[in-house]
């Protein structure tokens, strides 16, 4: 008897195919804005290419206005999406390893996927160096774990934090991403003479 294999929900089968769709879509993007390029993204910290931020802030306010747009047609119900809770000291730490990380190889996980994808070693050697992180961290979480769960503050957004409604919040966010972008046209200007 042959043995039957389950079959995923279609709902799962879906959200699979959008995830892979929308991944290799953000990395194309990434990869055509330079950003696959160790010395392109370490120029960020140099002041001399902001188009990390740029390219970051514009794919935040794509997806938000996205989920306002969608919210407000009806398609999406934004409170049913997950936001990763916050946990303040935890993700304070981990912020500045991330950042430690970043400094150091010069791409973050996805700019070294792009970069592997592209063909340069560089973002396979991070790659790795992140498979070994994430084994020595579940390795060290016993020891973790208190600290891991500190400091709570819950699901905190922009919006929530200033008590005001989410498509609001969504405005807010994009006045601040394009005064940021102009903000850093001025420095790349500026540090270019």
């Amino acid at each position: 008897m042959t043995p039957v294999l389950p079959i995923a929900p279609p709902g799962l089968v879906v959200e699979i195919l959008s995830a892979l769709v929308f991944g290799i879509g953000f990395g194309w993007f990434l990869e055509r804005g330079g950003l696959g390029s160790a010395k392109k993204i370490a120029a960020q910290f140099y002041l001399t290419d902001m188009t990390v931020l740029k390219v970051m802030f514009s794919a935040i306010v794509t997806a938000a206005v996205g989920i306002a747009i969608l919210g407000t047609a009806g398609v999406v119900d934004p409170s049913r999406l997950f936001i990763q809770p916050t946990f303040v000291l935890p993700q304070l730490i981990g912020g500045l390893v991330f950042g430690v990380g970043f400094v150091m190889g010069g791409l973050c996980p996805g700019t070294s996927c792009v970069a592997f994808a592209s063909g340069r070693w560089d973002g396979l050697a991070l790659i790795g160096g992140m498979l070994v992180g994430i084994v020595l961290f579940n390795e060290a979480y016993p020891l973790l774990d208190r600290f891991y769960g500190s400091t709570p503050l819950g699901v905190t957004t922009l919006a929530g934090v200033l008590g005001i409604p989410f498509g609001a919040g969504v405005a807010l966010l994009t006045v601040v991403a394009g005064a940021a972008c102009v903000v850093a046209e001025r420095i790349e200007r500026k540090v270019a003479k």
